[in-house]
């Protein structure tokens, strides 16, 4: 560990009792580290899919500014990014790309940022790799499903296209950004509870642990029909480097998941 118990516990006392302007600071801060990271494009030489920093920081932003702040900080990039600030993906700007095809992911951020913030927030056993690692993948899944939905929209296309096109080439790459917010989150956030957790008692933690289980179990069931899906729709004549790239990427966040869920089940 790179930081003791007694300096998490500080900095996450310190989170929930900064002054109002010190918050909206750091939710402005992460609204400017989102659209930075949404300008970031790393090209694998397997895949023609770029990764870019923009789901890193929405899922962390959760963990730092908590629910209502993390959400906070979304709006401002989504708001500010409308009235021209050009942050948006590919340095894009404007009301029209709140409206067009790929604005439901960003209401989605809003979402995703809410979600990691109040878990992170509420619950104490939230707090370790494994439960953040499957909390940031369901921020993910939050921001593709408002993101598939305005794409069907917007486009007048169905389901099966919406995710072909808006969805199953970027799960590799969100994977991994997801995985390594959870590892910062697991790094930063303490171990023991500051007084207002929900599972402070056994059967909060029973609960908590039901819920998180089903979830997981779900979600591992849905990572794996999706890859079938991507691998259906590969064109032929596809590398072996980008076959690996998808197969080991997806295989993890089933293994990862489908794990998860088998050890809260049990624990509930």
């Amino acid at each position: 560990m790179f930081l003791n118990e007694n300096l998490r516990r500080d900095l996450f006392r310190w989170r929930h009792e900064a002054e109002y302007h010190h918050k909206l600071l750091l939710a402005l801060a992460f609204a400017a580290l989102t659209g930075a990271g949404a300008q970031l494009r790393l090209y694998l030489p397997f895949t023609p899919v770029p990764i870019t920093g923009q789901v890193f920081f929405v899922l962390l932003g959760g963990v730092i500014l908590g629910r209502n702040y993390g959400a906070l900080s979304m709006l401002l990039y989504a708001a500010l990014g409308a009235l021209g600030m050009p942050w948006f993906a590919g340095g894009r700007a404007g009301l029209e790309v709140l409206l067009g095809a790929t604005g439901g992911y960003i209401i989605g951020f809003v979402l995703a940022a809410y979600l990691v913030g109040y878990l992170t927030d509420t619950y104490t056993s939230s707090r370790r790799a494994l439960p953040q690692a499957l909390i940031m993948l369901a921020g993910v899944s939050l921001i593709y499903l408002a993101g598939v939905l305005q794409l069907m929209h917007v486009l007048g296309i169905g389901i099966s296209e919406a995710l072909a096109k808006g969805v199953l080439p970027y799960i590799p790459g969100d994977i991994l950004k997801a995985l390594a917010a959870a590892g910062v989150g697991a790094l930063l956030l303490p171990r023991t509870p500051l007084g207002h957790e929900h599972d402070l008692q056994p059967a909060g933690r029973r609960r908590l642990h039901r819920h998180l289980g089903i979830a997981a179990a779900c979600l591992s069931g849905a990572l794996l029909l999706l890859f079938w899906l991507r691998l259906l729709s590969l064109p032929a004549g596809t590398g072996a480097g980008e076959l690996l790239w998808y197969t080991l990427t997806y295989t993890l966040a089933i293994a990862l998941s489908a794990g998860a869920a088998f050890r809260l089940l049990r624990a509930a």
